[in-house]
């Protein structure tokens, strides 16, 4: 969802240079920086950028460099005026001395110095056009760096997903023995406990059904089918995929952990680990996928 575009309008007397910066956003959140002349369109460039970045929070700037003659400049006396007025005032309330240069003091407030591109009319049909394509080529100029940087994790989801997949593909490996390590366990505990008569059949049913509650096989085929999943929705040529990916990694992260909590194995918790490991960069990234 990161990205960066910039373009240039050129007219006779002026430039308009347009950059738009996009950083993770669960929706489309717009802010602009325009020049006063500029705010009547902001609404109209909001509708025209919102389809094509579709989420990010968004932010607009627009900057315009005069080309033709020197702007000329205008002083708000009756602002100079009032400041002064004010810092008179409270001198004399405060009991300090009153500046000894005016003009270095005044001419840092707000309002004091205006230039006539500051306080110039709405902008014509065609400055107004001029800003509009500016602004639909910068956009998909960060499109088009959202694209390559939407390669790269690509690439990189498919790198994690493979070895989610690896470490998936050993866990059985260790099943048998950890199996047989549980029932060892549970008949050297029984072996403890002052001898006493039992029923050996319902101990055996009991352990039974004790293993059979620690069977890791349902989560391993739903995990296995979440990571199919995940990639053939990554794969997929129909845009803002980013959702749906960040739900089905929540998915392989719920049947990841209750693997790791029946495992009862080291080995099979050093998988897990790895497992989980892989699936936070995944869930650190799909932030950035629309």
């Amino acid at each position: 969802m990161t990205g960066f575009g910039n373009a240039c309008a050129e007219l006779t007397d002026k430039k308009i240079n347009v950059e738009i910066k996009s950083l993770n956003s669960k929706q489309f959140d717009f802010n602009a920086r325009v020049p006063s002349a500029y705010r009547c369109l902001e609404v109209g460039l909001r509708n025209i950028l919102a389809p094509i970045l579709e989420r990010g929070k968004v932010d607009l700037s627009i900057s315009v460099e005069n080309c033709g003659n020197a702007t000329a400049m205008h002083l708000n006396e009756n602002a100079i005026a009032e400041y002064k007025r004010q810092i008179s005032h409270a001198a004399e309330t405060a009991g300090i001395p009153e500046p000894q240069d005016w003009w270095s003091v005044l001419v840092r407030f707000p309002d004091v110095t205006a230039s006539q591109q500051e306080t110039q009319s709405e902008p014509d049909n065609a400055e107004a056009t001029a800003l509009t394509e500016a602004v639909k080529t910068a956009a998909l100029q960060l499109m088009e760096y959202r694209r390559v940087e939407g390669k790269k994790l690509e690439e990189f989801f498919a790198a994690r997903i493979k070895a989610i997949t690896e470490y998936l593909a050993e866990v059985p490996r260790f099943e048998q023995e950890r199996i047989e390590r549980i029932r060892t366990r549970l008949i050297e505990g029984i072996g403890k406990i002052p001898a006493i008569d039992f029923d050996k059949g319902r101990l055996e049913q009991e352990m039974i059904f004790y293993i059979e509650k620690l069977d890791v096989n349902e989560e391993k085929q739903r995990l296995a089918q979440h990571l199919r999943y995940f990639t053939e929705t990554m794969e997929q040529p129909q845009p803002g995929q980013g959702k749906k990916l960040g739900f089905i990694a929540q998915e392989m992260g719920r049947e990841i952990n209750t693997l790791g909590s029946k495992s009862n194995h080291a080995e099979m918790q050093r998988l897990v680990v790895m497992m989980k490991d892989n699936l936070e960069q995944i869930k650190e990234q799909v932030l950035n996928v629309m």
